[in-house]
């Protein structure tokens, strides 16, 4: 970082909050980003090199059925290496639908745990033990509750949810703590570019899939259905590791991801359509045509490999997957307004406080994961118990509250009752209320958490809040002209899809999604009659949440957490690139250098790469190298060349070097301007043919033509050039000399800066006072309790 920049940087915000941002920009120096143009490059010489041994391999002299035999092999292996891309994301898909299907049974069991058992099978959840008992388990002699008292059973119910969440954030922080969270911010950075070493490994896989049943069963506030799209992923990444062609390409390996993130979400919510939707609107920044195709094939894979395990045995892919049969009026559409601005409202709310909890757990509960999870299950547990709405799981009581009344299948605990209306009214708006503030303290704790459902279940239970009360004023004024329309034997009013309807507004609010989710809607329902008022109430939702600034949470953890991740290109910021590109340079000659002051510049320096500029001392820029290119070429060559450490290197090349490699590696389609790369299949080739008695030449590893711009470019032209061509650094120039350069994590810097200059007024301090004002309050109000109980005990 150039000076002017530093001292820039730290005119803003408070000392504590520039350390705090500047460090997590620094701890992720250690990851890189990918050159997608390099990387372009390297899989454009394979495919040239492949394409001419096949069309080299029957061109010649030779017998008819030889060529014959030639031609008919060259054509079988362009169909396998195109079938190869196909044949891995159905694997994939097929591997993604097992594992939610295992994780999906595995959860129903460990919740039902924590109420009772099953005798004639302790491996059978509630659902199958008393299969023919719909909402009452009191007439199934088969299941077993843990005792007929209600504090033992509340007890035991609360022991059983802190045993989970311990078990989990035990696993998590002793085996992989890359499981933690929901992933979805970081496999949005992955597929932007971002490498994060043992992000999808093997042990993140594992500990994901088995501790997400657990703390899904604990009851804490948080979903299975982000923390699905990271381990999808890791399924992805594994399955195509295993393929030579994925292996070697992170660009390849990035199109299995997107594909993988699409079935992730296909799984979670029955929706093939809505997983490639949700790859494209929210994961990936850039999306061919050919990889949603691959997407939509792995999320069809997926889905069809979950519905013929079908976990539920109900033939439905999703616990709340619901049929409406009923029409709706236009007089609802003001009720419609009103969920919508509830949705960018719970948005508005949740990402706001959920950063501040965030910054307070960094700040003084960074260690104690665990028992800060504990801590957070056993109270949710306590609390919830004794509301009907936040007891049951949440996948469950969206199902519950998404039935339409009819016949006794759609009652729950009189959820249909019109004797009981208005007690149950009291019930869900307790239980939205109680969910929302759990899930601003759950969400971003220390193991596999998801905030899709729960913040489905929060808008289901305030959407069908209102579902009922506008029943029950319907009921009150039948003869209104507002329900003029209502015919007197039909029931008019179905509060289950206000329920429906709510759960889309939340998940738009909080996710600042809009197409995904009424597709998701449409594909859990089925019915074509209710995409316009579900358009209607996420349209609402963000109008609302545009109007406050709300951004999506997963974009909002990228900031915080400080990925170079660059999101938003439509931010004016009026700088030229000179005031963020880095002037102190580390740089190499293009001639004039021996090995030893090769090594040295690598063992002085930390950057990803160096300028190459003329040894004339001019400083004009004759191209780049990477610092892994330079290294490995280092390391091969003394496997084939007698060097030592004073041996020359020479970095720039004539056409007699150009003309030799074409004559003698016979591979005329090696690009003569931009880098070679690390190839194994032709470095050494290249290296042995360019190997010189005294010299050691650097020049086919040399990029020729950088990306270079001018000193006066808008900022914002460079951000957009990083977005959308993928550069890992930007040289900066002036009439061929090398002023600088710019990389991604220089424009997030100046860009946190420009941030906090304009931060809110609201900051953590404030926060932490109200955290502080209420522990004083609670602590006081307890141990005013506890003298009053002594007093009475006394008398």
């Amino acid at each position: 970082m150039s000076r002017e920049r530093a001292a820039e940087y730290h005119h803003a915000g408070s000392p504590h909050e520039r350390d705090e941002e500047y460090e997590r920009i620094k701890k992720y120096e250690d990851f890189t980003t990918i050159d997608w143009i390099q990387d372009a490059i390297v899989e454009r010489n394979r495919r040239l090199r492949t394409s001419r041994k096949l069309h080299s391999s029957y061109i010649g002299h030779g017998r008819r059925w030889e060529v014959a035999w030639a031609w008919t092999w060259s054509k079988f292996s362009i169909f396998a290496d195109a079938a190869q891309s196909w044949f891995v994301v159905s694997l994939v898909g097929v591997c993604i639908g097992v594992n939610a299907a295992l994780i999906s049974i595995v959860t129903a069991w460990l919740s039902d745990l924590k109420m009772g058992y099953c005798h004639d099978g302790w491996w059978l959840n509630r659902q199958f033990c008393c299969w023919e008992i719909e909402n009452d388990d009191a007439g199934c002699d088969s299941w077993h509750r843990w005792s007929t008292v209600l504090p033992v059973r509340w007890t035991i119910y609360v022991i059983f949810a802190a045993t989970f969440c311990f078990t989990a954030a035990h696993l998590v922080r002793s085996i992989a703590k890359y499981a933690a969270g929901s992933g979805i911010s970081e496999i949005k950075c992955i597929l932007g570019g971002f490498i994060m070493k043992g992000y999808l490994g093997v042990g993140t896989f594992f500990v994901k899939s088995i501790t997400l049943p657990l703390v899904i069963a604990s009851g804490l506030s948080v979903g299975k259905e982000g923390p699905s799209v990271h381990v999808a992923c890791c399924i992805g990444y594994l399955v195509a590791s295993l393929f030579r062609r994925y292996h070697l390409s992170q660009g390849k390996m990035r199109e299995v991801l997107t594909a993988s993130s699409a079935a992730g979400v296909a799984v979670a919510f029955g929706s093939p359509i809505g997983g490639v939707l949700f790859s494209i609107e929210e994961m990936s920044s850039v999306f061919s045509i050919k990889t949603m195709w691959r997407s939509f094939f792995c999320a069809l894979m997926a889905t069809v490999t979950l519905s013929a395990m079908n976990p539920y045995r109900s033939g439905k892919l999703v616990l709340f997957q619901v049929t409406y049969d009923r029409d709706w009026h236009f007089f609802e559409i003001i009720f419609f307004v009103i969920l919508g601005i509830f949705g960018g409202l719970y948005g508005a709310f949740v990402v706001k406080f959920n950063l501040q909890v965030a910054a307070f757990r960094r700040k003084h509960l960074s260690s104690f994961p665990v028992s800060e999870a504990v801590i957070l299950a056993t109270i949710t547990a306590m609390v919830g118990y004794f509301n009907r709405f936040v007891r049951i799981d949440m996948t469950e009581s969206m199902s519950i509250l998404f039935r339409e009344c009819q016949g006794v299948e759609g009652d729950y605990d009189n959820i249909c009752q019109t004797s009981e209306q208005w007690p149950m009214v009291n019930s869900l708006f307790l239980a939205t209320i109680l969910r929302m503030g759990l899930v601003v303290v759950s969400y971003g704790c220390k193991v596999p958490a998801g905030i899709f459902v729960p913040s489905m279940a929060i808008g289901a239970t305030f959407g069908r809040m209102v579902g009922i009360m506008v029943k029950a004023l319907y009921r009150a004024y039948p003869e209104s002209s507002m329900f003029a329309v209502c015919q007197l034997d039909v029931q008019c009013i179905t509060p289950g899809t206000y329920a429906f309807l709510g759960a889309a507004a939340a998940l738009s609010g909080i996710m600042r999604l809009t197409i995904m989710v009424v597709v998701i809607m449409f594909e859990l329902t089925g019915a074509l009659t209710y995409i316009l008022p579900t358009m209607i109430v996420l349209l609402v939702t963000k109008a609302v949440g545009d109007f406050l600034g709300t951004t999506g949470i997963a974009d909002e953890m990228i900031r915080f957490n400080g990925y170079p991740f660059l999101e938003r290109d439509d931010e004016a910021y009026d700088v030229p690139v000179s005031r963020v590109m880095k002037t102190e340079l580390h740089t190499i000659p293009a001639s004039g250098i021996c090995i030893r002051d090769v090594e040295e510049r690598l063992k002085t320096s930390d950057v990803k790469g160096f300028p190459v500029v003329s040894a004339d001392g001019t400083n004009t820029l004759i191209g780049y190298i990477d610092r892994a290119e330079l290294r490995y070429v280092l390391d091969k060559a003394r496997r084939v060349q007698n060097i030592s450490s004073a041996t020359p290197c020479s970095f720039a090349s004539d056409q007699d070097d150009h003309d030799q490699i074409e004559f003698q590696v016979d591979f005329p389609g090696m690009p003569t301007g931009p880098a070679l790369g690390i190839d194994e299949d032709i470095s050494m080739e290249i290296l042995e043919t360019t190997a010189t008695p005294g010299v050691l030449k650097f020049w086919p590893w040399v990029n020729q033509t950088p990306f270079t711009v001018s000193p006066q470019l808008p900022l914002e032209i460079a951000m957009q050039m990083f977005k959308r061509m993928g550069p890992r650094v930007i040289l900066v120039e002036d009439r061929g000399e090398l002023l600088g350069l710019v990389t991604v994590k220089d424009v997030l810097l100046f860009t946190l800066a420009e941030h906090s200059q304009t931060k809110s007024p609201w900051g953590e301090a404030e926060f932490e006072g109200i955290l502080e004002e209420v522990w004083t309050w609670t602590t006081d109000r307890f141990y005013a309790f506890i003298s009053y109980c002594r007093a009475l005990v006394r008398r």
